[in-house]
């Protein structure tokens, strides 16, 4: 999320939700036993929704957030399953299209076309003291895609 917290006065962010990447009734992996994020693939929208609100409420997800309709829309136009960045420009042409997750996914890129548009944002290195709890990077296992970030107006 520090990609937004960095760009969002800059750039407007939003995650669009397709469908589920490891559903219970397809792919189901053990990370998604792991981290409790086990859900069916959705049949209809109103499913799509109840898992879009769990996944924003259980991992306090700050991005603005859009859900794919059961058509697949996004998903099609923009390959984002399972995750994938954009950057939209302001004329409202794809000026940075990322590759596909999990291998290809890559915000470092995302965040150097930001970075080179908007100037670098730099961050103090935190001292570590011996009561912090362990940093994670490991993303939940039902991650929204793709996330798109556009110039503000």
């Amino acid at each position: 999320m520090q990609i937004y917290n960095d760009y969002k006065e800059h750039a407007d962010f939003l995650t669009v939700y397709v469908r589920e990447a490891h559903p219970t009734d397809e792919w189901q992996m053990k990370s998604n036993l792991k981290d409790d994020v086990c859900y069916a693939q959705p049949k209809t929208l109103e499913q799509r929704v109840v898992i879009a609100n769990d996944f924003i409420k259980r991992f306090k997800f700050p991005l603005p957030f859009g859900i794919d309709d059961m058509s697949n829309g996004a998903d099609n136009a923009y390959s984002a399953w399972p995750e994938r960045l954009y950057i939209v420009d302001e004329s409202g042409r794809i000026a940075y299209r990322g590759g596909m997750g999990p291998f290809n996914y890559k915000p470092a890129e995302a965040r150097t076309w930001l970075a080179a548009r908007y100037g670098e944002v730099k961050h103090e290195t935190p001292v570590a003291t011996s009561s912090a709890a362990p940093a994670t990077t490991a993303a939940p296992s039902s991650t929204p895609a793709p996330a798109i970030a556009t110039p503000a107006k």
